[in-house]
């Protein structure tokens, strides 16, 4: 599907939303994305969910990608750049709240008008708890709009898991690529304490946290060697 820029250049767009057992919390991200100003294709990618999320974006009329067992969400997120038919990609979280259509629209701007290669949303005036992560590391936001060729020959995104985010915007970084922050005012997500319980949820933000070091001390390491063999 199309969008228009400004200088009326046509742009393939595709909105990707990885989702992992979020069929409740879907349909609210569903009904944002379909009230956009820009017209685009929404493509969410099941990632071995076994509590009907699927059926629900289904339901809903996306169009829906279903991984067969739980990849974690950079693989997720690979997948679904692969079958988009966009040439930029604008990847949202399957469990936020109180977004808006022109937050969407917002996201998008920067990177199809050609302000930026990049933009990251940041929840700002939402809950302080979220609020607040965002505030000590802006990395880690999954809201995101790039260019699919620059996501699919990012390294390492297969298995990086909860690492995505900060694994793109480090590449990023590494290649000066213009990066532009969107604030989302009173956007917000789920918390995995919620989602889970306080025990539960504890133990799946520390494991989010070891695989945010693991991810980027892998791609340090690659980083590393490439710049080895290039100045030899």
């Amino acid at each position: 599907m199309k969008i228009v820029t400004d200088d009326s250049l046509p742009i393939d767009l595709t909105f990707v939303i990885p989702a992992y057992n979020e069929a409740a919390r879907l349909p609210e991200v569903l009904r944002v994305v379909q009230q956009a100003a820009c017209i685009h294709e929404i493509l969410v990618v099941d990632d071995g969910s076994c509590d009907g999320t699927a059926e629900v974006a289904a339901a809903h009329g996306m169009r829906v990608l279903r991984l067969p067992v739980n990849s974690g969400k950079g693989s997720a997120m690979r997948a679904g750049a692969v079958a988009a038919r966009g040439d930029i990609l604008l990847f949202l979280d399957a469990d936020l709240r109180d977004l808006t259509p022109a937050q969407v629209d917002a996201l998008v701007h920067p990177v199809v008008t050609h302000q930026a290669e990049m933009s990251i949303g940041i929840f700002k005036g939402g809950r302080t708890l979220t609020d607040l992560a965002q505030v000590i590391s802006p990395n880690i936001s999954g809201q995101r709009c790039l260019y699919r060729d620059f996501f699919l020959t990012t390294p390492l995104v297969e298995g990086s898991r909860s690492g995505i985010e900060v694994l793109i915007t480090a590449h990023a970084r590494a290649n000066n690529m213009p990066i532009t922050v969107v604030d989302l005012p009173g956007a917000t997500h789920c918390m995995k304490e919620e989602k889970l319980g306080p025990v539960r949820g504890a133990i799946a933000r520390w494991r989010m946290y070891a695989e945010i070091v693991t991810t980027l001390r892998r791609y340090h390491r690659v980083a590393a060697r490439g710049a080895s063999k290039a100045s030899k």
